[in-house]
């Protein structure tokens, strides 16, 4: 019994959980790229520090709105944000594409399946969403469909309607925290443009915080909280990110000789 119950234990912890999918869907994967544990590090902490910071924020004082007017709108801010990253990461793509010399321009243009996996990953835990809601709502299929076949026919399609419906709902769970946290990972990578080459995030996460910086000014204030707390909160994020931008890029070239001008072939 003991080793029946551990053999299905072990079966569960076998299932990958979204968080790891999604994870290794949008982080940036290229072999021979370039990795700066340092860097990573301060990227970390500055994301931790971004989180307590937020947090003590929230703890501190009120929310100038309801808890369901908040969530929503940082899940607008998320999927902007999200909007942004993808607008100004296709111009910088083609840009630096167009601009870098053969054959470095085609060569790029081959690593372009690492952002574009990253949005068919978005996409792809969007899509069975929808999907598995239209499953629950019986948009899709419903008892009705079935129709009237007699008492135990009724009562099979009734107990296989409600193990669909389980399923569906653990598949509806699954994808929308896959999404989420496909959302907030490929925002962080800038979609994984680094699969590119390892200057491009560092160049375009901060025209990215300073346009969310600027749509925030004309969103009204999360919290109750004093004019000088909220500017400072505000401007926290772009400028310790381009802070963070502008030393990953001098690190670049200082310890890996890695420049836009060599990077273009120029």
């Amino acid at each position: 019994m003991s080793s029946s119950r551990g053999a299905a234990s072990a079966r569960l912890r076998s299932i990958p959980s979204p968080f790891a999918v999604a994870t290794t869907m949008t982080a940036p994967s290229r072999p021979d790229r370039i990795e700066d544990p340092f860097v990573a590090g301060l990227q970390r902490a500055r994301t931790a520090v971004g989180i307590v910071a937020t947090v003590w924020l929230l703890m501190a004082y009120p929310l100038a709105e309801g808890r369901e007017q908040f969530v929503m709108g940082k899940v607008e801010d998320l999927l902007i944000g999200s909007g942004l990253t993808l607008a100004v990461g296709l111009v910088a793509v083609t840009a630096f594409i167009a601009t870098a010399r053969s054959p470095l321009g085609r060569r790029y243009a081959a690593r372009l399946t690492g952002p574009l996996s990253s949005l068919g990953a978005i996409a792809l835990g969007a899509g069975a969403a929808w999907l598995m809601v239209m499953m629950l709502k019986g948009d899709i299929i419903s008892t009705a469909d079935v129709g009237y076949h007699g008492i135990l026919i009724g009562l099979l399609v009734g107990a296989l309607f409600i193990i669909g419906g389980l399923v569906c709902a653990l598949l509806l769970l699954f994808a929308l925290l896959f999404t989420l946290v496909a959302l907030v990972q490929g925002l962080n990578s800038c979609f994984r443009l680094g699969d590119v080459h390892e200057l491009l995030p560092a160049l375009i996460s901060p025209l990215l915080v300073w346009s969310l910086f600027v749509l925030g000014l004309f969103d009204g204030p999360d919290v109750a909280a004093p004019p000088v707390v909220l500017y400072t909160f505000l401007l926290g994020g772009p400028v310790s990110v381009t802070a963070l931008s502008a030393w990953e890029v001098r690190r670049l070239r200082t310890h890996h000789g890695v420049t836009l001008r060599g990077a273009l072939g120029r």
